[in-house]
């Protein structure tokens, strides 16, 4: 496309001498310090050692960098004084295979507590008895199969069955469908890892956002009187919180934040200070209810602290247990 040229307009003459008539600020005169009397951000021992042994002394001492080995010590303390410890868990973790990293921790003892919610929950038992989880959901919606299948809402009414019957809250119920049977993938199962550790599971569930709402043999009133009753369970592991406990939401946009500012408010209320917490958000984009509800808010009481990583679950959480495990049994690694 040829544009055609537009003319100079009729002021300008070639040849008529320009003279500059913006002002200026001349710099003669500027007062100056020595760099040794500035505030400096970045100094050479912020620099690593891409040769070190630990990885986490390769690391920059700056920003994430700085942030990163922060919260790896804190909660490797955290660990090691057999403070509190509350994972809460958004379904996507599950789904990239991520549970065997913090199952191990389970198994050490060091996890006093791990919510779910309600999609966490049906990833986690569809793997622990059929090894496989996660449709095709563009698919399946074209034709109404999505989230049609018959296994997965029977064996969550079986949990609601117990749950009635013993009085429960959803997570340990289905704890207990799955020790009903000899469920083959039991080893990276979180709920069959919290049920054989005896480690409070809760499961907290927005009514009409998972696929079993979908099944008329699941009981919309018996699903909220368990998970209401889960809100109690998670509450009273909130309430054992004290400076140091630690509490870290992986990949939960809404419902957790927001579940876990309430159970927090109920302790408080109930004379429980829940103070000086230590809290981590990790989530794949910067989220506003855990910026707030996680990281911000729950941390002001008390002088708490706040961390917030964003990034992919199936590189930073394999990463954190690697750093963290790498403080545990190496004191002398600097963080």
């Amino acid at each position: 496309m040829n544009v055609p040229a537009r003319p100079l307009p009729t002021s300008w003459k070639a040849n008529t001498p320009v003279t500059a008539k913006y002002p200026r600020l001349p710099r003669q005169g500027v007062r100056t310090i020595a760099i040794g009397d500035r505030l400096h951000k970045v100094r050479a021992a912020d620099f690593p050692d891409p040769t070190a042994t630990g990885f986490l002394d390769r690391l920059p001492d700056q920003l994430k960098g700085s942030e990163w080995k922060e919260f790896c010590g804190l909660l490797a303390g955290a660990f090691r004084e057999k403070k509190s410890v509350i994972l809460m868990l958004g379904g996507h973790v599950v789904k990239v295979g991520c549970s065997p990293f913090l199952i191990d921790w389970i198994e050490k003892g060091r996890v006093s507590a791990v919510a779910f919610n309600g999609a966490t929950a049906i990833h986690d038992v569809e793997i622990a008895v059929w090894g496989q989880t996660s449709e095709d959901v563009a698919q399946g919606l074209a034709d109404g199969s999505f989230g049609m299948v018959e296994e997965t809402p029977a064996l969550f009414a079986r949990a609601l069955e117990i749950a009635g019957e013993l009085d429960l809250g959803l997570g340990q119920a289905l704890g207990l469908a799955l020790a009903e049977q000899d469920v083959p993938h039991a080893g990276i199962s979180l709920v069959c890892a919290c049920h054989r550790k005896e480690v409070p599971l809760t499961v907290h569930v927005a009514l009409g956002t998972d696929t079993i709402h979908q099944h008329p043999v699941i009981d919309g009133a018996a699903l909220g009187a368990a998970s209401l009753a889960d809100f109690e369970v998670l509450a009273a592991a909130v309430a054992k919180l004290e400076k140091g406990s630690v509490v870290v939401n992986f990949g939960s946009a809404v419902v957790l934040p927001e579940v876990f500012l309430k159970a927090l408010t109920l302790a408080r209320n109930l004379g429980h200070p829940a103070d000086g917490l230590v809290t981590a958000d990790f989530s794949m984009i910067p989220q506003y209810r855990p910026a707030v509800n996680v990281v911000g808010r729950p941390t002001l009481t008390g002088g708490g602290r706040g961390f917030s990583f964003v990034g992919y679950h199936e590189l930073l959480i394999p990463l954190l247990h690697a750093c963290v495990e790498e403080i545990l049994e190496e004191p002398q690694v600097q963080v």
